[in-house]
């Protein structure tokens, strides 16, 4: 049952139509008083409002979520194909089937210098599920995760829905950028706290954590006796010299209380397949195949076949989507700059411009101008959390025309501000 102290915040039921009674608009709010206080309470998604705002403008160009416009690659769809009309439609291994996990833990050990173990590692329905794994295993209800913010929303959610608490502890802004505020990350750390999640590169800020955050972190988790939940699943879109971003492998023992989680969604343009993996100790192998059990029972073996070919045969691929999120950002980020009118640090990694406009605090009405006025769809910065007040998300994963184009369009708006 719903306290009543949480009765507000219980979405309306559905406006009735015309031929519908009081009797049933009593009875949809008795079903919704007996909702589960977990789901009643999870928050309705602020990108997807400017989403649905603007989604049928003529000439809309949408900025506003976290994917490209490139579609997945053709060798990848093939190989899904050939798989599905050979037959490969049946229950399979929960854990993923072997060709697979061998083939993350091939890629992986090139990538970060690691033994190649596939039994580190665990194929699932999206990054999304592999959070909602990585938080079973470490949360409890009446536990806390630190999630440092502007964060992407959803991490909160999971730890949410299993009635665990996010505690949210805001980035330092300043003339480089966000960083992470240690002493606030420690002065928020209570017995109830179980977990860090981190997000490096940062989704929506460009932050990308340094070898010495990385250190900070883990250091203080291992005094604390706490998880880390990572993702690092932008971390081959970092612009740096080292080719991709510092990550926990580089510096963490086999006993660090460590789960990644990655998806085949950024590199590889499968944002629509819904397919990751979740990497962790393999003595978690057992909990982590009964998550997936009794949550999805596994992914569809054609797709992971798709998910083969991309490991294997999408380095091209992946390089050009670094190349053209790096030509992306400068092409948008350098323009808005000049005109002076936003506060804006061009990101490390990721692929977003996280800006703000002075004496725009209202950034929610703000985006649903730019739609009514610019035709350009942006996300605004309060459905990251707090610190995300001020700020507008831009994604950047786009073709050149489309970002010239949006970018002469806020141009234009900016300067006709007062």
């Amino acid at each position: 049952m719903i306290p009543a102290s949480r009765l507000a915040s219980v979405p309306a039921a559905p406006a009735a139509d015309a031929a519908a009674t009081p009797a049933l608009a009593a009875s949809d709010d008795r079903l919704l008083r007996e909702v589960n206080a977990h789901a009643a309470a999870l928050p309705q998604s602020g990108i997807v409002e400017v989403v649905n705002y603007g989604r049928t403008r003529e000439g809309m160009i949408p900025l506003w979520v976290g994917e490209g416009d490139l579609p997945t690659p053709a060798f990848i769809c093939e190989a899904a194909a050939e798989a599905l009309h050979g037959g490969q439609t049946f229950y399979t291994w929960q854990r993923g089937i072997p060709e697979l996990r061998a083939a993350i833990a091939r890629y992986m050990a090139k990538l970060y210098a690691i033994p190649e173990t596939p039994e580190r590692f665990f194929v699932c329905g999206s990054g999304m599920q592999a959070i909602n794994i990585a938080f079973s295993i470490a949360l409890a209800a009446g536990d806390e995760v630190i999630i440092p913010t502007p964060a992407w929303p959803n991490a909160a959610a999971a730890a949410m829905t299993r009635g665990a608490k996010p505690v949210f502890v805001p980035f330092a802004y300043g003339p480089d950028g966000f960083s992470l505020d240690f002493e606030r990350i420690a002065a928020a750390i209570t017995p109830r706290t179980r977990a860090i999640f981190i997000n490096t590169p940062a989704n929506p800020t460009g932050f990308v954590a340094s070898l010495d955050d990385l250190k900070v972190l883990l250091d203080l988790a291992r005094s604390r006796g706490l998880w880390i939940v990572a993702d690092e699943i932008y971390g081959r879109f970092y612009y740096g010299p080292e080719g991709r971003a510092p990550s926990f492998h580089d510096i963490m023992e086999p006993d660090d209380h460590i789960l990644f989680v990655q998806t085949f969604s950024k590199n590889w343009a499968m944002t629509g397949w819904r397919i990751g993996w979740i990497e962790a100790p393999p003595a978690l192998g057992q909990i982590i195949e009964n998550l997936v059990q009794f949550s999805t029972s596994g992914v569809a073996p054609f797709m992971q076949r798709g998910a083969i070919a991309a490991l294997e045969q999408g380095e091209p691929f992946v390089a050009e989507q670094i190349a053209r999120a790096r030509h992306g950002c400068d092409l948008v980020a350098d323009p808005l700059i000049a005109t002076g009118k936003v506060d804006l640090v061009k990101p490390h990694g990721a692929f977003y411009l996280f800006m703000s406009i002075p004496g725009q605090d209202d950034v929610r009405k703000l985006a649903l101008r730019l739609v009514d006025e610019a035709n350009v769809g942006l996300a605004p910065g309060t459905a990251f959390g707090p610190g995300g007040e001020r700020f507008l998300r831009l994604c950047y994963a786009r073709g050149e025309a489309q970002l010239t184009e949006a970018t002469r369009r806020l141009v234009s708006w900016l300067t006709r501000q007062p």
